[in-house]
């Protein structure tokens, strides 16, 4: 039986294709990796091999293909059910569950006013500081409560949303890369240190690294 296989883009900027990535590596899991290269004259096409909604990350296994990084990472707890993606305890499940929901689904304004892309990497070193509209600082002030509420009720055991690596954080890694490219300042929306350290602890977490120096290197 063949090894599954991912397909991601470009691990400089690609955001979608980190979360089941840092999902995939938690897990254990052996898999076999495809970078297809986006904003390529044959990006659609190369994408249009493994699944026809045309966009990464998709995951390939026994001949059928898995896309949206949410469906993606929601098999991985489904085959690897003692990985811990998801908390032991079940209140703090059900609201790990819920914040990587919104985070799939909401911060509007944070995407598209802070998107990754070849001039905006999420790799290396800061970008200059992005100047906030109201719409950008309502998405922040939610995301430094969502981190400080969870870090506040179930961080205990580890330095991140609910003590030990979870899912969630695989989904909010993204958003830690973002707030250092784009220079996002938490402690004017609300944060007292909580939310900082949790975006340093993603952005140290080891696979995060591995990931982060696969991008540098694709940049040469």
């Amino acid at each position: 039986m063949d090894k599954p296989k991912l397909i991601i883009g470009d691990k400089a900027f690609s955001t979608w294709s980190l979360r089941p990535w840092l999902v995939l590596k938690h897990c254990g899991a052996d898999f076999d990796e495809v970078v297809i290269h986006l904003d390529q004259p044959d990006t659609a096409a190369e994408i249009a091999r493994y699944s026809g909604a045309g966009k990464v990350p998709v995951l390939v296994v026994d001949g059928v293909s898995i896309w949206d990084s949410l469906a993606i990472s929601v098999w991985a707890a489904e085959r690897y059910p003692n990985a811990g993606l998801w908390p032991a305890d079940p209140h703090a499940r059900w609201v790990a569950r819920s914040v990587t929901c919104e985070m799939h689904s909401a911060f509007g304004a944070l995407r598209s006013e802070c998107g990754m892309g070849t001039d905006h990497p999420m790799v290396g070193p800061p970008g200059p500081a992005k100047v906030v509209s109201e719409a950008l600082a309502a998405d922040i002030r939610r995301l430094v409560t969502v981190f400080r509420e969870c870090r506040d009720r179930w961080g205990e055991g580890g330095p991140y949303l609910f003590g030990a690596w979870s899912m969630a954080d695989a989904f909010y890694t993204p958003v830690a890369a973002r707030v250092r490219h784009y220079q996002l300042d938490l402690a004017a929306h609300g944060d007292d240190g909580t939310a900082s350290a949790y975006c340093a602890a993603l952005l140290s977490q080891p696979d995060f690294l591995e990931w982060e120096r696969a991008g540098l290197a694709e940049r040469g």
